[in-house]
This record gives structure tokens, C-alpha cells and sequence, in this order.
């Protein structure tokens, strides 16, 4: 199973329209489109549309798709170069748009190479303790991944206390309908770069409910790994917006991807 799979996304007789049923599988709490997911079928659908892997892609989030609602997917391929497209991607419901995306494709060989961040030092996925989905979850995306706190607190320890970093991680994996691991791909990164809300509530010590305004993804590596680090890094909260940057790991300590975004906080913590 690959991440269009795992999402839903379906084709259409137009090689450039894909359409994504908005299940429970992908949604929130709130019983929206899960940001990740939105920005994950974009990615898949530009991949699969052009032939060529994700470089970069960036997403504003518009409106809310709704449990029940079929968002439509439109690509419109810019320029195609030798080595690189560059794309843009409409996803709407029926005249209402939900996101957009801008984001370039391809891949050439070149001796260049390095890495020069490292992760985080958290213990490994097996000796991290689980961090069930909460009873509002149930019916959510939340059932569907396998998470553990490497830096941070379980909800219940929550205690209205910030930390001084503004830093938390997760193990995370995303497992299909028999269990294995999907597949590394620009797909599934791009669903778990949507974590900063996460991070704003570790930051501050209490969960505050937020709505991610954007997601940019840049692609790295797409080394084999069955658990993924989500390394969540807060730069900065004011004027109730928080702004910050996921770095992804393997569990090998590659870096897979980086993925910054905005949030709105809401009005009312949790």
C-alpha cells in the first residue's frame, strides 16, 4: 500500500483531476480533512500527474472539507524542464476551494551530498511510551497511526507549565490495512508535517486547539525506515498565531524532511 492508498485518492478519466473522499480515516476531531492528508494527496497526486518525485510543495489552507465531502484535486503543470517541473495543484468542493499548492518535481544524479543537522537525542521507538489517541480521537486519522512520546508530555500531564525550548518529539508510523509500514514516500512525509499544532501545545504546557494556516515540505531522503521522528522545533508565539518547523528522521538518524508551517490559535484551551 502506498500513500495515495492509504488516503483514498482516486483517479479520474482526466489525467490531471484526482478526487479525494474525506472518510474518517483522514479527518480530525472536528470531522474535517486532516491538513497532512490534504497536502499528502496533493503530493501524490502531483507525483503521479507529472512522473517525477516531490522536491518542494507548499500548501495554504483555505476552507474545510467535511467527513462526507469529495474534494476534487487539479493539476496544472507549469513548466517541464530537463531535470525539474514546477506545478501548482487546486483542490476545491464544488466551487469552494479548500487549499492550494505550488511545488516542484524531479530528481537528477549528482556527486553533491551531505547532512549537516542532526536529530534530536530521544530514546528509541521501543523504549518510548505510546501515546493513545484521547476518547474525541476515536473517530479521527488519530486511530490509524502508531505514535510515541520521545520528548514531551501525555495529555494528562498537561499541567499549564511552558518549557524553555519549545521542543517535542514523536516516533510515529504509519501502518496499512496488514500492519507493514507504508512506504517512505513525498506522500506520506507531507501527512506528517502538519505536527506544529502538536508542538504549540507541548510549548505551552496546555492544549490549545489551532488550525494550520500553511505547510511547506522539502524532501531530503527517502531512506527505508519503519518509525519516523517527528521532531517538532516552536520558533515563536504571539499575537495568537505559533510558527515553527518539523524535522523528520528515520530511524537511522536520516534526515528524511523538513516541513514548516503557521498556526491560528483558537480562543479556548482544552
Amino acid at each position: 500500500m502506498d500513500a495515495s492508498d492509504w488516503l483514498g485518492l482516486e483517479p479520474t478519466h482526466n489525467p490531471h483531476r484526482w478526487c479525494l473522499p474525506v472518510t474518517e480515516g483522514i479527518a480530525t476531531r472536528g470531522r474535517f480533512l486532516f491538513g497532512g492528508c490534504g497536502l499528502g494527496a496533493a503530493v501524490a497526486a502531483l507525483e503521479q500527474t507529472t512522473g517525477r518525485p516531490l522536491v518542494w510543495a507548499t500548501a495554504q489552507y483555505l476552507s474545510f472539507a467535511m467527513i462526507g465531502d469529495v474534494v476534487d484535486l487539479d493539476v496544472t503543470i507549469s513548466v517541464e524542464g530537463h531535470a525539474t517541473t514546477q506545478a501548482r495543484l487546486v483542490a476545491h468542493v464544488g466551487e469552494r476551494e479548500i487549499l492550494t499548492v505550488n511545488g516542484a518535481l524531479g530528481s537528477k544524479d549528482h556527486p553533491a551530498a551531505g547532512q549537516y543537522v542532526d536529530p534530536p537525542e530521544v530514546p528509541a521507538a521501543a523504549d518510548c511510551p505510546a501515546r493513545p489517541a484521547r476518547e474525541e480521537d476515536e473517530r479521527s486519522i488519530m486511530t490509524r497511526l502508531d505514535m510515541r512520546l520521545a520528548k514531551g508530555r501525555q495529555w494528562d500531564d498537561l499541567d499549564g507549565h511552558p518549557v524553555t525550548d519549545g521542543r517535542s518529539a514523536l516516533w510515529v508510523r504509519l501502518p496499512d490495512e496488514d500492519g507493514s509500514p507504508l512506504a517512505v514516500s513525498g506522500g506520506s512525509l507531507a501527512i506528517l508535517g502538519d505536527y506544529v499544532p502538536f508542538g504549540i501545545s507541548q510549548s505551552q504546557g496546555i492544549w490549545w486547539p489551532s488550525n494550520s494556516l500553511d505547510n511547506t515540505i522539502r524532501i531530503v531522503s527517502l531512506a527505508d525506515t519503519e518509525w519516523i521522528l517527528v521532531d517538532v522545533r516552536v520558533e515563536g508565539i504571539a499575537g495568537g498565531f505559533g510558527h515553527g518547523t518539523v524535522y523528520l528522521w528515520s530511524d537511522s538518524g536520516v534526515l528524511l524532511a523538513t516541513a514548516s508551517q503557521s498556526a491560528l490559535l483558537r480562543s479556548q484551551a482544552l
